[in-house]
Parts: structure tokens; C-alpha cells; sequence
């Protein structure tokens, strides 16, 4: 990718290589085998791995996976996969080893149970690293706007400083909602479209996994309780993860009408 930069009177052309990254395993406690669930006709992970390939600023997608079974299924829809060790407990450090078999200057991460992701949905959350060389880590957020989700321990909360980065991260619902409730509470959620530069996610492999990073299970934490920014990047798009079988259903049921469907 190139990406131009102005400066008062004339452009500067600097190539940054930027590859995504969709980390996928049959192992989940809520919904083993997920990956391979079908969606309209084809595999949730080909859903994902279509629509992030769709995005022009990227020079590769790929699948990183510990499992035969999704490597099979990603090589015969012609994705190209990077076997990964079955130890992980990140999605971050899956993306994290397989990104070491590239030369890329950013590293989007996008969870592999994404499948209503949308191609300018990664397009914002790269821009900060276009605008400021100091960017580490980008993660998208979308406002909560019901109470069902606010509720929801699979939906991770967040909440920002004035600058935009992330405070906190947490399955509970914060913040506390005012009288009216949610229509006057600025209540955020994480979207799974997580950047970072190469040296930040090498970075992420040699810290330590902290207290509420493994309480939480969630892995920005880890940056957060070791002082590493966290800067967060609205969107408007209202996506939803598949998180058990019942999602299912209920993405289905919003694809079917989805003009992205058409391109792939």
C-alpha cells in the first residue's frame, strides 16, 4: 500500500505493507467448531476471509490456524493459511506468531467469528496510522444502543479518555447508565478490527499476560495493564460476532439482503 502524506507544500509517497490476519480455531467453549459453521452456503471463516480480502489498502489476507480441519477449508476456497502452535490463549498471539513469516509494517487482526465485516470498517481503523507515525494499536468501537448487548457478557465494553484511547476494557456493562438510560450514556463496544505496527505485536508476545487480561479474557488488556496505548476508532457499521450457535440464525437472517454478498 502507498500512502501519501502532505506536507505544507509538496507529498511525500511512503509505502507501508499492511496484510490482515484472521486467526481461527475448531476449540471454542461456547461454540465448538464455529469456524466451519455454515452461512447462506458457505463457511463462516470464507464469509470473513472474502469480505476482509475485498479491502483495497491491503496487500495480503491470510488465516492463521493450529487446525487441519480449517486449513482444508481455507485451501480449498483458496485462502492462503499459516499454520500456528495449539497453545495459544490469544487470538493476538496466534496473529502474532504468523506474522513472523511476513514482512508486513501493520498487522490487522480481524477475529475469525466476524463474518458481517465490512471493507471500510478496516480502511478507518488503518487511517491513525497514516496520520500520526506514534499510533501503536488501533481498535474499532461502535456505540451500544440496547440494552440486551449493554447486558451481554460476550459484548466486550469500553470506555475512553478524552484523546480516545481505551481506559478500560470488560464484559460488564459500564459505564453506569444515567436515569434516561442508554439514549443519554455514551456506552461503547470493541469491534474486532485490531491494528497494530509489527513492532507493537512483537511487542504484545514478549509482555507478560497480566491479572485482568486472564480475568477478562480479553487481550487488550495486556497492553493496557503494561502502560501501551490503545487508541479507539469509531464506526457506524452495526456488525454482529457469531459467539454461539443462536448467532447463527440471526446473521443469516441480516446477510441475506447484503449488498457485499454480490462481490463474492
Amino acid at each position: 500500500m502507498q500512502a501519501h502524506i502532505l506536507h505544507t507544500h509538496y507529498w511525500i509517497i511512503i509505502t507501508m505493507k499492511v496484510v490482515a490476519i484472521i486467526p481461527a480455531r475448531m476449540g471454542s467453549s461456547r461454540f465448538p467448531g464455529k469456524p466451519l459453521a455454515p452461512i447462506l452456503g458457505k463457511s463462516m471463516i470464507e464469509h470473513v476471509y472474502r469480505r476482509v480480502a475485498l479491502c483495497e489498502q491491503l496487500d495480503a489476507t491470510i488465516i492463521a490456524t493450529c487446525d487441519d480441519e480449517i486449513r482444508e477449508a481455507a485451501e480449498a476456497f483458496g485462502a492462503p493459511v499459516i499454520m500456528t502452535s495449539d497453545v495459544h490463549e490469544r487470538a493476538s498471539d496466534r496473529v502474532a506468531e504468523a506474522a513472523l513469516e511476513l514482512d508486513a509494517d501493520v498487522v490487522v487482526m480481524v477475529q475469525g467469528d466476524e463474518p458481517m465485516i465490512y471493507p471500510d470498517m478496516i480502511d478507518a481503523a488503518i487511517q491513525p496510522f497514516l496520520n500520526d507515525s506514534g499510533v501503536a494499536c488501533v481498535n474499532l468501537s461502535r456505540r451500544i444502543d440496547s440494552l440486551e448487548e449493554y447486558q451481554n457478557p460476550n459484548t466486550i465494553k469500553v470506555v475512553t479518555d478524552q484523546k480516545s484511547n481505551a481506559m478500560y476494557m470488560t464484559r460488564a456493562p459500564i459505564p453506569t447508565l444515567t436515569d434516561s438510560g442508554l439514549a443519554d450514556t455514551i456506552a461503547l463496544k470493541q469491534v474486532c478490527v485490531i491494528v497494530f505496527t509489527n513492532d507493537e505485536l512483537v511487542r504484545y508476545t514478549q509482555l507478560a499476560p497480566t491479572p485482568l487480561e486472564q480475568f477478562e479474557s480479553i487481550d487488550m488488556l495486556r497492553l493496557m495493564e503494561h502502560g501501551r496505548p490503545v487508541h479507539m476508532v469509531p464506526t457506524d457499521r452495526d456488525t454482529v460476532a457469531v459467539d454461539c450457535p443462536d448467532d447463527v440464525l440471526r446473521v443469516e437472517a441480516l446477510l441475506k439482503d447484503d449488498v457485499l454478498l454480490e462481490s463474492y
